[in-house]
């Protein structure tokens, strides 16, 4: 049955669709349910084709293993989280970043510590 997934416009939304080609595979739900690109409707839409499915609740991830996504590895929340765990007595003792594509993703929560 056709549907239509949409997703709140954010900074890092809006680049991981404008990373995405005809041919990109797009993991949902932790890999889940798998999508692949049949066609970029322009840069902020994409129609795509089901490959592996299954049902899709709100507020689940997207990844896309093979694009550089062009934006912060944190964002405004992951850094103001990072810095409450560091301010806690005894701090946090591990702080992981999620879908790290390049060095400097993991720089940035250095630079915070």
């Amino acid at each position: 049955r056709p549907g239509r997934i949409t997703m709140k416009p954010t900074i890092e939304q809006n680049a991981l669709v404008k990373a995405c080609q005809v041919g990109t595979v797009l993991l949902l739900e932790d890999g889940i349910m798998e999508v692949k690109v049949t066609e970029k409707l322009s840069d902020t839409e994409l129609k795509v084709q089901v490959i592996r499915g299954g049902k899709l609740k709100a507020r689940k991830g997207v990844n896309v293993p093979d694009v550089e996504i062009d934006c912060a590895a944190l964002t405004e929340k992951d850094i103001e989280d990072a810095e409450y765990l560091l301010s806690l007595d005894p701090p946090c003792e591990y702080i992981c970043v999620s879908f790290a594509q390049k060095a400097q993703d993991l720089q940035e929560l250095i630079d915070i510590m």
